[in-house]
């Protein structure tokens, strides 16, 4: 029996080398969602481009606190920590993720399928009511966008630790999500080392064996470039041209699993 897969690959428009290679795997079907840093400066000349193929694939906002576009961004650090001790501002949070949706409305012409975030910071506490708050402010009669939810992290990828702390600093994320009336995804993978010596296409295949139906799996791929910006270029290129050769068709066939745009339990019941 064929499970369906929601395969996202996230920080589209953070550079052109990164949305182009977006770009081109959805093209060819490799891709069924990417999510956009709607602070770009790129983004205002590659929205039509995404909105082209938003008939196939779910385009979201990837929520970002930690990376610097035209003003200083805080590291992921500071955000953990003062998440934890509910030392930060939901208004002045709240008000972030308003400018955030809107400028991807401004330029995308609607609201996004879904959001998630950078480093994972939408599902951090205080931040998550706060994002919480923006959305509804945002899509009142509109049927919400579905969320990601990092604590249902299925797989430690290749690193442990790094799954556990995830799985720790965004727990109840799901839960309260739907009691706030938001879809979540049921099953999380994608998370490991991103460094250039990992295996992904192995990892890859532990997720597609792994994953239920309705999984979300999320990627990091991009063409090649030197980007002294992005500490995982190296990793982009090569999930690049795995997910985009026939190893990972290959792969896929094999674990029965279809590349397909999320359906919440509710619609896919339907």
């Amino acid at each position: 029996m064929t499970k369906r897969l929601t395969l996202c690959a996230d920080d589209f428009a953070q550079s052109g080398s990164i949305s182009a290679g977006i770009l081109q795997l959805l093209d060819a079907g490799r891709l069924s969602a990417t999510s956009v840093m709607s602070q770009s400066p790129h983004w205002p000349s590659l929205a039509a481009d995404l909105k082209a193929r938003s008939q196939r694939a779910d385009i979201g906002l990837h929520f970002n606190l930690t990376h610097s576009f035209d003003a200083p961004a805080k590291p992921l650090s500071h955000w953990l920590m003062k998440s934890q001790l509910r030392q930060l501002s939901l208004p002045a949070l709240r008000d972030e993720a308003l400018a955030q949706i809107d400028r991807f409305a401004e330029h995308f012409g609607r609201l996004p399928d879904f959001v998630d975030g950078h480093q994972h910071v939408h599902a951090l506490p205080v931040i998550r009511d706060a994002l919480f708050d923006a959305i509804q402010r945002r899509w009142q009669q509109l049927p919400l966008p579905y969320l990601r939810a990092p604590d249902k992290l299925g797989h430690p990828g290749d690193n442990r630790l790094k799954s556990l702390i995830l799985r720790s600093v965004c727990i109840n994320f799901d839960e309260q999500a739907q009691e706030a009336g938001f879809a979540t995804t049921p099953w999380f993978g994608g998370m490991y080392s991103l460094t250039p010596q990992a295996d992904f296409s192995g990892l890859m295949q532990a997720w597609l064996a792994r994953s239920p139906e309705q999984a979300l799996i999320m990627c990091h791929p991009g063409l090649p470039a030197s980007d002294a910006d992005d500490p995982i270029a190296a990793s982009r290129s090569r999930e690049f041209d795995y997910l985009s050769g026939d190893a990972f068709a290959e792969h896929c066939r094999q674990h029965k699993v279809e590349i397909v745009r999320f359906q919440p339990a509710a619609v896919a019941a339907a």
